[in-house]
């Protein structure tokens, strides 16, 4: 039920964020053969999201391509304590291991290969 909650929430923030950022409201193009697309979530202490500059992202999509998982999209709460994540990989345990890799905390993984659209 949590986890269906959550996937309600991160799908609940998308319209809200395009709203602010017209170029968001395209629809994700579908991932390629043999790749699924999950949505991850994530618990951060408070401030720990403050060093996100380029070369951590640089970093991490170094470390993801190595269990050819691809980050795809995030969107935090205003606390930015908590992240949901879309990412495209071959499978939930190469996301999990990736994130591993990365030293990032998953609370979470769903498997969302159904895209709806509000159009």
């Amino acid at each position: 039920m949590k986890t269906l909650i959550t996937l309600a929430a991160a799908l609940c923030l998308t319209p809200a964020f395009a709203a602010d950022n017209p170029a968001a409201a395209t629809t994700a193009a579908q991932p390629a053969d043999g790749t699924h697309r999950y949505l991850i979530e994530r618990t951060f202490p408070p401030g720990a999201l403050a060093g996100l500059d380029a070369a951590a992202k640089a970093k991490v999509n170094a470390t993801n391509a190595q269990f050819g998982v691809h980050w795809v999209t995030s969107y935090a709460n205003a606390e930015q304590t908590k992240t949901f994540c879309i990412y495209e990989g071959p499978s939930d345990a190469a996301v999990r291991k990736a994130a591993t890799a990365n030293n990032i905390p998953v609370d979470a993984v769903v498997e969302v290969p159904v895209t709806l659209s509000p159009n």
